[in-house]
């Protein structure tokens, strides 16, 4: 995968502290990882419940339950960013 790559994440809400909302705090990490392998990243707010999906090209490449994402963080740690990262660089 070339770098510059516009990779769309869609995020549902997921529920923590009582309130069901959507929340990106949890994709800053894998934002980051993304962003410093020279991707764009677009976050998109989408209705289905603790689902992230990345898109590329039009084209799911990789899901997970949102819950899975570590909280904050660079990503560097976090074997979900990691696979989603790989996901995005096998997209081609």
């Amino acid at each position: 995968m070339p770098e510059n790559t516009v990779v769309t994440v869609r995020y549902g809400p997921y529920h923590a502290c009582g309130v069901t909302a959507h929340r990106a705090q949890r994709l800053s990490g894998l934002r980051a990882l993304l962003e410093e392998n020279g991707h764009t990243v677009e976050l998109e707010e989408i209705k289905d419940w603790n689902v992230i999906e990345l898109i590329v090209n039009g084209e799911q490449v990789y899901n997970c339950d949102i819950l899975e994402l570590d909280y904050g963080g660079d990503g560097k740690l976090d074997d979900h960013c990691h696979k989603a990262l790989e996901a995005v660089q096998k997209a081609y």
